[in-house]
């Protein structure tokens, strides 16, 4: 499962901005006041507490295993009208080990028609609350003994009564069906399922829960315009009279309930082959040119990822479907991947930003996740922090370490924000809801604690140990015990106190790093203290380390060294005073670090240290510098190897005439962030010579983006030309030659403009979706308060469609916020006819944004909405 990614850069934006939380002295302190004294007294110890004050801590066990599902035979049809499911289920089970008479099964809001012995054809008696199927058998069965049950229900996903969800999985329906009624005509008829956590089980009875798992089949009969797909290999398909058509799938390996999925809809369908294995492509119809540019690198993953862990994809095919309106990022489906409608783009607009990282991670769910599952949701880290690591791998691999890094940083930015609003164990038993564990720690923290794993063992043993895990526990569940024991068995270590502290206990070091220099005894002496809060985490962890330390011209010297102090002090022998010492200098560990170097040792740590890390932290540390030493690490940061160091320079450095040749050129950097960002540089000069590199970005660089930069470098020179532009470019699909046209139309205050805003609302998304609903809420702000009116109701409508992009819904959000803050802060200075006006004017924000609140189902989105 990606949880909706594309949109977790806004939270790290967001817990990037806040501090990290203070425990207050009344949290630590009781107070009693008398009249003349204050006593003040330590909170009660345990050996003072009564005996009702203890309590268990909160532990989310695995799934008792009352029985071993074996198979499972679905036999479903649709009523699109009603929204329902027309099923037919048989499952085949035997008790796990104890003897049993009666059967529970996962049944979510069906309608019970009937329930049979399979074999007998007779009736079984049966109890149902809506939740649970609970059925007498007739009689006890042995571990030995096999069972099957027939089931005839309909199932009613859309009707449920209680809705849930996460901040990662928006919805717990199960089955979707997508504009039902055929009432939108700009959207396909499908129907989608998404089964994790347990909501598989709203649309076929089940065993929901993840240390479960079958064998399956699956007949779906559908209009014969329809295209299907399911897990595992179509067996057959088959025309009947009344114009439906039934298509068989069987998977013969088993997973989990929660991996079942089912794609419906009109589909092109692009096949590939791998090894003599069918791999697919199902994308809309428009798209089919670019299907093997959406799903790019799929044919080499599977090479890449079989390699590395020594075990070959382990299913029948690989299938990759898009979908609209989908409740999450993707889904890792065994065999049969389903992925958001964000991925689905033409080849020119993946040039700015492919699906690599996406694709990687639902692959290699199907070794860790689908092959070896987590035996419950405390667990999810062992399905995804595999995935989240498999970013890393395959961009290391296809583009190298330094795009690999790069990400990492993110990763890391992502995980150390959410901490400041919480932190829990990797391994967290103490969930309050299940959908809580799909978070920048399972995801983030447990790739990066993945990547600090491997670099304490070494690749060789990391990828045994890896095959080992996999080898022992395919086509089961695990617990984190068993994928340290892989490793220990490779390596011949005790690794516990490695999964003690990064797996077991929450959080991660905050380190302070100062450094003096002994010249009577020419030693360097490196102080380092982790100063994070023992109340939220442990005092100390243990960290090994790599310390290299630069002197003269000769090659850093390296020193493996281990902290196991709260403060501790490493002392090394030098011949003379170190130009540079250099604390974790493979940058593998997950810490916050406050490194006091002085600006000579970061301007030698940019041309001498070999990592990506070690370049961008030495340019971010120098950017604000006046100094000659300094200026050198930005002009050489321009110019870097690494495209991400060009940009960010580029970002960070002034407009200034000494640098406008060096802009000037990056116009045809290799990258298309780059390339933007240059012409950005070019059009904040405002000089006119610019303006046919801005026309030749328009009209010839395939990359969108940058051709939206060029359209806005040729409005800040020339508006003219630019409306030209604007007005032959308004029929554009992609979202940031849309924003950028936005900026122009809200800067010629016209307001027949607003028919535009509307019409291309829903192709903007990520930060242009934001820009966008600004500019839209601006244009009629200044225009009359009938504009605004109409734009406050398409805002509104927007944000609570819950079908909409987060981004659009969080930008449309935001714009209103925002046009409440101008009144409010207008009200200070306002007359009192205004002031009436204004209050008005503020109350009714009020009213819609309180009414947007209710209605988000995106936790993510709900946090964000706590501070407006």
């Amino acid at each position: 499962m990606n949880k909706s990614l594309y949109f977790v850069a806004i939270i790290s934006l967001l817990f990037a901005a806040c501090k990290s939380k203070k425990i207050p002295l009344e949290a630590t302190l009781s107070e009693e006041r008398n009249l003349d004294t204050l006593v003040i007294s330590a909170p009660k110890t345990d050996s003072q507490k009564a005996p009702e004050d203890f309590e268990l801590p909160v532990y989310n066990a695995e799934a008792t295993k009352m029985y071993d599902l074996l198979h499972t035979k679905l036999d479903v049809r649709f009523d699109w009208e009603k929204q329902r499911v027309i099923g037919k289920a048989t499952l085949r089970l035997k008790p796990y080990f104890y003897a049993n008479r009666f059967l529970e099964l996962d049944a979510k809001n069906f309608d019970i028609n009937s329930v049979l012995d399979a074999k007998s054809k007779s009736p079984l008696q049966y109890e149902y609350d809506g939740y649970k199927l609970k059925i007498d058998l007739g009689r006890e069965y042995t571990k030995d003994q096999e069972l099957e049950v027939f089931v005839d229900y309909v199932a009613k996903p859309a009707e449920r009564n209680e809705k849930g969800g996460s901040a990662a999985i928006t919805s717990d329906q199960g089955l979707f069906f997508i504009n039902h009624d055929n009432s939108d005509p700009t959207k396909p008829m499908q129907i989608w399922t998404q089964g994790e956590t347990e909501s598989n089980s709203r649309w076929f009875p089940t065993i929901d829960k993840p240390n479960e798992r079958c064998t399956q089949e699956l007949y779906i009969t559908v209009q014969d315009k329809y295209k299907t797909l399911s897990n595992g290999i179509k067996q057959s398909s088959t025309k009947n009279s009344d114009g439906t058509r039934t298509d068989y799938w069987k998977m013969d390996l088993p997973h989990a309930p929660y991996l079942f999925m089912i794609g419906v809809g009109e589909f092109a369908v692009v096949e590939d082959k791998w090894n003599d294995m069918v791999v697919d492509y199902y994308v809309e119809p428009d798209y089919e040119e670019d299907a093997r540019a959406i799903f790019a690198n799929t044919l080499e993953m599977l090479d890449f990822f079989s390699e590395k862990t020594g075990y070959k994809y382990p299913w029948p095919k690989y299938s990759q479907i898009v979908v609209r309106d989908y409740v999450s990022g993707a889904m890792e489906n065994t065999s049969a991947v389903i992925f958001g409608e964000f991925v689905q783009r033409h080849a020119n607009e993946l040039i700015d930003d492919n699906n690599d990282k996406i694709v990687a991670h639902e692959m290699f769910h199907h070794w860790f996740g689908d092959l070896v599952t987590c035996e419950s949701w405390a667990n999810l880290t062992l399905n995804e922090g595999f995935a989240n690591y498999s970013e890393y791998l395959w961009l290391e691999h296809k583009y190298g370490k330094d795009e690999a890094d790069y990400h990492r940083l993110t990763e890391m930015n992502g995980y150390i924000g959410e901490s400041r609003q919480k932190i829990h164990p990797l391994i967290h038993f103490g969930y309050n809801d299940k959908e809580d564990m799909f978070d920048a720690h399972s995801y983030n923290k447990g790739g990066l604690v993945l990547h600090m794993l491997r670099n304490q063992i070494g690749d060789d043993a990391f990828w045994a140990g890896l095959n080992k895990y996999l080898m022992d526990n395919q086509y089961s569940d695990v617990e984190v015990d068993e994928l340290r024991m892989a490793f220990e068995d490779v390596t011949g270590q005790d690794l516990n106190w490695f999964f003690n502290q990064w797996y077991l206990e929450p959080g991660h070091p905050d380190v302070t790093i100062d450094y003096s220099y002994d010249e009577e005894n020419k030693q360097i002496n490196v102080m380092m203290e982790q100063i994070q809060n023992p109340d939220r985490m442990p005092a100390i962890f243990e960290m090994p380390l790599a310390i290299d330390v630069y002197v003269g011209k000769a090659s850093p010297r390296r020193y493996d060294v281990r902290m196991t102090e709260r403060k501790q002090t490493f002392t090394f022998d030098v011949t003379e005073q170190p130009q540079l010492v250099n604390v974790d200098a493979d940058r593998v560990l997950l810490w916050e670090v406050k490194d006091n170097k002085t600006e000579d040792q970061y301007v030698f740590q940019y041309f001498n240290a070999p990592q990506f890390m070690d370049r961008y932290e030495a340019m971010i540390a120098l950017k604000d510098s006046p100094s000659e030493s300094a200026q050198s690490v930005m002009r050489a940061a321009l110019n870097d190897k690494f495209w991400a160091i060009r940009g960010a320079a580029l970002n960070v450095s002034p407009v200034s005439a000494g640098l406008m040749p060096t802009y000037a050129k990056m116009v045809d950097d290799k990258h298309s962030e780059v390339r933007a960002a240059a012409l950005g540089k070019l059009a904040e000069s405002g000089d006119s010579s610019y303006l046919p590199a801005m026309k030749k970005a328009l009209e010839n660089d395939p990359s969108p983006m940058v051709q939206a930069s060029g359209l806005m470098g040729v409005a800040a020179i020339d508006k003219a030309a630019a409306a030209d532009y604007a007005t032959k470019l308004e029929k554009s699909e992609n979202g940031s030659i849309i924003a950028a046209i936005s900026e122009i139309y809200t800067e010629s205050g016209d307001p027949s403009k607003m028919e535009f805003f509307e019409k291309n609302a829903s192709k903007t998304d990520g930060y242009d979706a934001i820009s966008f609903m600004a500019n839209y809420l601006f244009l009629a702000v200044n225009d009359s308060d009938p504009s605004i009116g109409r734009a406050l109701s398409f805002l509104k409508e927007m944000a609570v469609d819950q079908a909409q992009s987060p981004w659009r819904r969080y930008g449309a959000t935001k714009a209103m916020a925002d046009l409440r803050t101008e009144y409010q802060g207008a009200l200070a200075s306002a007359n009192d006819l205004d002031r009436n006006r204004y209050t008005q004017k503020v109350n009714q924000l009020n009213e819609i944004i309180n009414m947007i609140k209710e209605k988000e189902s995106n936790g993510q989105l709900k946090q964000i909405y706590q501070q407006l």
